[in-house]
C-alpha cells in the first residue's frame, strides 16, 4: 500500500512565531497548491486529516469524505504557542536542545509523546492506499519510524508547504518513493 503524506499550505501567521497546535487558517489563495497536490495523487484516495484548520480545509478541498484524526496534529508547544521564538525563555530552549525528544515545553508535549500518538495512527493504517494531510512534525516522525532513520537525520528534515511525500509500505518494510519538494526541485 502507499501512504501519501501531504503538508498543509502555509498558515496565516507572522514569521518567527511558535504555532504547533494553534488552530490557524491556511493562507489564501491556495488554488495552485491544491492543483499541484491533486496532480500527485491517484483518484478516489481515502484522506485522513489533522483536525487543525490549515489541514482540514485543504483535505476537504481534496476529497468529500475526510477522516479527521487527532493523532495527526502537530506538536503541542504549550505556553510557547504563538510566542515569538525570541521570547521563549532561553533556559527552556536550552532544555529542549539538550533533550530534543524527551523535553516538553511549558505545558506542552514532548516529541516522545508525539511519537506515541503518530505510531498509534500508523498502526491503524488501512490496507489500501491513503493520504494524510498533516504537519511537518508528523511527517518527520512517520519517515523516522517507517524508514528507521537516525535521530539526527529526521530531526533536520524540512518539508515545503503543500508538498507530498509518497511511501510504499509492505510486510518487508517501507520505502520512500518520492518527495515533491525534493524531486521536483532536482528536475528543474
Amino acid at each position: 500500500m502507499r501512504l501519501y503524506l501531504i503538508r498543509h499550505p502555509q498558515p496565516v501567521v507572522p514569521p518567527g512565531l511558535c504555532y504547533g497546535q494553534t488552530d490557524l487558517l491556511p493562507r489564501a489563495p491556495w488554488d495552485a497548491e491544491l492543483k499541484q497536490v491533486r496532480s500527485r495523487l491517484p483518484p478516489a484516495l481515502t484522506i485522513h486529516s489533522s483536525p487543525l484548520q490549515r489541514c482540514r480545509e485543504f483535505a476537504a478541498a481534496l476529497a468529500t469524505d475526510v477522516h479527521i484524526d487527532e493523532r495527526l496534529s502537530e506538536l503541542d508547544f504549550g505556553a510557547w504557542e504563538m510566542l515569538p521564538w525570541a521570547e521563549v525563555p532561553r533556559s527552556e530552549l536550552d532544555g529542549w536542545a539538550a533533550d530534543p525528544i524527551g523535553y516538553a515545553g511549558d505545558g506542552g508535549e514532548s516529541v516522545a509523546m508525539m511519537q506515541v500518538r503518530v505510531a498509534s495512527a500508523l498502526a491503524d493504517l488501512p490496507v489500501q492506499d491513503c493520504a494524510w494531510v498533516t504537519h511537518a512534525g508528523v511527517m518527520k516522525l512517520v519517515l523516522a519510524q517507517l524508514l528507521g532513520l537516525a535521530q539526527a537525520e529526521w530531526l533536520e528534515m524540512k518539508f515545503a508547504y503543500a508538498s507530498v511525500s509518497c511511501l510504499e509500505i509492505n510486510p518487508d518494510g517501507a520505502k520512500l518513493m518520492w518527495r515533491s519538494d525534493v524531486d521536483d526541485a532536482l528536475s528543474l
